[in-house]
């Protein structure tokens, strides 16, 4: 499960890549300049400050995370369909939530919603251990290949419904969850440690979300609205 797009005035930056007949160390080459132009203009140009967030994504081939018919829209600033009615996010909303998860380098990290394994991947690069739920079986299961297959042991891929959280590897230090909810989630509060950070967006209107930055603090979750966004929602359980 993956976000759309934040609700933001602006330019798209980056176009399509022309790709075709080039030979593989072109192609990537051509991707690495797209991506730096990506980091530049679209997370640079904005809000985002973050070095260690910025190093993330300048290095991540995040090609290799969509459709290989849209490899050539994969830095671009708008999400992507990745299959089962899901999207990746623009580059924008993956940084700007990492950076509101104020990663230090030790933590141990919850996300809710890995689609593609992008998010998880950036966190990766950042944290000590990484863990990703997905409740689309399909997603869960090639995520994690490709996330293997990218050499990250650091992240661990389970098939499930995330408003439960991961209960035998709490408290967590950081929790994001990548998917427009229609509420916080009491089992996620649970799971977050004193002191911890979860960034979510949360229903404001149809369709629309509030993105919120929580920090705990006593048990109960002080709360900060950082943007109104547009997030695929978040497939809650059945009753």
């Amino acid at each position: 499960m993956k976000t759309a797009w934040i609700v933001r005035s602006g330019v798209i930056v980056a176009g399509c890549l022309a790709l075709v007949g080039h030979s593989a160390a072109q192609d990537e080459a051509a991707f690495a300049r797209a991506r730096q132009q990506m980091v530049e203009r679209q997370l640079k140009g904005r809000d985002i400050t973050d070095a260690r967030v910025l190093a993330a994504m300048g290095k991540i081939p995040r090609h290799r995370f969509v459709p290989t018919s849209l490899a050539g829209e994969a830095y671009a600033d708008h999400p992507l369909p990745i299959g089962e009615g899901q999207t990746i996010s623009q580059p924008y909303i993956v940084a700007l939530m990492t950076q509101l998860l104020e990663l230090k380098g030790p933590e141990r990290v919850f996300e809710v919603g890995t689609g593609s394994g992008y998010q998880a991947a950036v966190l990766a690069e950042l944290v000590k251990q990484v863990y990703t739920i997905e409740i689309l079986p399909g997603l869960a299961k090639s995520a994690a290949s490709r996330l293997k297959a990218l050499g990250y042991t650091n992240v661990q891929v389970r098939a499930g419904d995330g408003y439960q959280g991961w209960p035998d590897q709490a408290p967590f230090d950081a929790i994001i969850v990548t998917a427009g909810a229609s509420h916080i989630p009491q089992p996620l509060i649970a799971q977050l440690k004193e002191g911890g950070r979860l960034v979510i967006p949360v229903d404001v209107a149809l369709g629309y979300q509030e993105l919120l930055q929580c920090r705990k603090e006593r048990g109960q979750l002080v709360k900060k609205s950082v943007a109104p966004v547009r997030f695929v929602p978040l497939i809650e359980p059945k009753r």
